[in-house]
């Protein structure tokens, strides 16, 4: 196992009825900039709820965070922010929420001339508003750790970027929140979860029995709890299990000591940015090509995960391998996740445009042995067809 340093300062509230714990992590706090997305809060409920809860409170609102949120979007927010001089952030909403809220958070005290170059030429930043989270929607883990990933529609571009600084104060987890989501929004974050799992897990073994074992864990909870949740939305163990199963895997304990792949979110993030094809479905488009492409050099962290996870025989490896690739594409399909380029009206002929986009960004030594090529991309995207 390699060395490591690991730190995680985000107070969760989880359970029912935690929505009032927010009335005593803001008491300190002046100004509050509320965020949200396109309205469904509003629709279900939770809106009225936190503004009940904010009582007194000096609150600025910005609504209208999207899905992939856009950083000409978010830019308002952050003038608004400037201008109202806020103390602090709530974000309320799913993973695209507190990512945006996130670069806002980043860009109120950003010195710099555009906010964008934190993200495309990786400028630091020394400070960063506070936030904190009502999570409405388990997927990205976001609420748990210190990363964001922002669109800019104008130059058809999705980054990422992070910092210590953005780790939210504290997050509120309540299940029941889950019970209106739109049922392609808990697939997609099925399906996150699980790909942010994969992206830590299936690399290379460096005897590192507690990430592996616990990486496994979470798979076969995501894959047992994940359906229950579409079968009965308002089942409070099978979403509670769902949104904790999300939140632990990016918080960063899965990475610690490992070697990790993310390959195929570099990959994905390419299609989102040129075709709007929700995140995580790119997600269930890539993962499959890039275990096949890569299955030589991955073959003894599959093997294990074809044991461990769908309780495969391993006597014969390779086929071994080929029916765990195979049940990870039909679990994703199960939930109602389709699989393939097509599926989303994407032609061949686009597959060079996703690798050019990766070669303008200088993503041209993806995965954990940095070998993932243009070349490779290529082909990985061909077979996804």
């Amino acid at each position: 196992m390699k060395d490591f340093t690991f730190y995680n300062p985000v107070r969760v509230h989880f359970g029912k009825e935690q929505l009032a714990k927010q009335t005593d992590e803001l008491k300190i706090y002046d100004k509050i900039l509320l965020t949200y997305g396109k309205g469904s809060i509003k629709r279900n409920g939770i809106y009225s709820r936190v503004i009940d809860l904010l009582g007194d409170k000096n609150i600025v609102e910005f609504g209208g965070i999207g899905a992939n949120p856009e950083y000409e979007t978010l830019m308002r927010a952050v003038e608004l922010g400037r201008e109202e001089k806020v103390d602090f952030i709530l974000a309320v909403g799913g993973g695209s929420v507190i990512d945006g809220s996130k670069f806002i958070a980043a860009a109120i005290n950003y010195k710099g001339d555009d906010p964008w170059d934190m993200l495309a030429k990786y400028d630091k930043f020394d400070s960063a508003i506070k936030l904190g989270t009502v999570l409405t929607l388990p997927a990205t883990g976001s609420e748990m750790n210190s990363g964001a990933v922002i669109t800019r529609k104008s130059s058809k571009e999705k980054l990422a970027f992070g910092s210590p600084l953005l780790m939210p104060v504290f997050s509120i987890l309540q299940p029941e929140f889950m019970y209106s989501l739109p049922d392609i929004q808990i697939s997609n974050g099925i399906v996150d979860a699980f790909v942010h799992t994969i992206e830590q897990y299936i690399t290379y073994p460096v005897n590192g029995a507690v990430q592996d074992a616990y990486s496994a864990a979470l798979l076969k909870v995501l894959i047992e709890q994940g359906p229950k949740v579409l079968e009965n939305r308002s089942d409070y163990d099978a979403n509670a299990n769902l949104m904790w199963a999300a939140t632990m895997a990016l918080n960063g304990l899965l990475r610690t000591g490992v070697p990790e792949d993310w390959s195929t979110h570099m990959i994905g993030h390419e299609i989102t940015a040129l075709y709007g094809v929700d995140h995580a479905q790119t997600l269930a488009i890539v993962l499959p090509g890039v275990l096949t492409v890569m299955k030589d050099e991955k073959a003894e962290k599959l093997l294990h995960y074809a044991q461990n996870v769908w309780n495969i025989d391993t006597s014969d490896a390779n086929r071994a391998i080929e029916l765990a690739i195979e049940k990870t594409e039909s679990f994703f399909n199960s939930v109602g996740i389709k699989t393939r380029l097509s599926d989303y009206d994407i032609p061949e002929s686009a597959i060079g445009d996703i690798c050019k986009k990766l070669e303008q960004k200088k993503y041209v030594k993806l995965g954990e042995n940095r070998n993932i090529n243009p070349e490779k991309v290529e082909k990985i995207l061909k077979i996804r067809v």
